[in-house]
């Protein structure tokens, strides 16, 4: 009995974590761009709009994955509720497992939209046409103001 309570408050522990830190990304992602915590990809950290779209991306997939997997991870336990302790180890890890596969996948998603919404060095792709448009504006204004 015991060891089941064990395996289902560590079973409870990815989905409760992805549904915290989706919330929390997805409304207050990290202010600085860093290398200990947040979600930490090449392309998420090439600039603070890249880094903050990612948070708020894979913060709103956590909070939509975080509960599906929470009422599967319980019912699975559940089914294996007062098993002896070779079955419970073993639908537990697996439980565990697809849990930890499932946040991985997370991020599948979310480099696609950085990619799409993102060019490789961290410019909007709909803001680069305006920023030439801008650069070439700005360009013939200076022209103009020499004369």
């Amino acid at each position: 009995m015991w060891f089941w309570v064990f395996m289902l408050v560590m079973d409870l522990l990815t989905p409760l974590t992805m549904i915290y830190f989706g919330f929390r990304f997805e409304k207050n992602p990290p202010k600085e761009i860093n290398a200990l915590f947040g979600y930490r990809t090449v392309m998420s950290m090439k600039n603070q709009n890249t880094w903050k779209f990612a948070h708020k991306y894979i913060g709103k997939l956590w909070k939509v994955c975080g509960w599906p997997v929470l009422l599967m991870s319980t019912a699975a336990m559940l089914f294996v509720f007062e098993r002896n302790i070779i079955v419970v180890s073993i639908i537990g890890g697996a439980v565990c497992v697809i849990q930890i596969l499932i946040m991985i996948c997370t991020m599948i998603p979310t480099e696609i939209a950085l990619k799409k919404n993102f060019d490789k060095n961290g410019y909007r792709r709909h803001m680069q046409h305006i920023n030439v448009f801008y650069f070439i504006s700005a360009l013939f204004n200076d022209v103009r103001g020499a004369k």
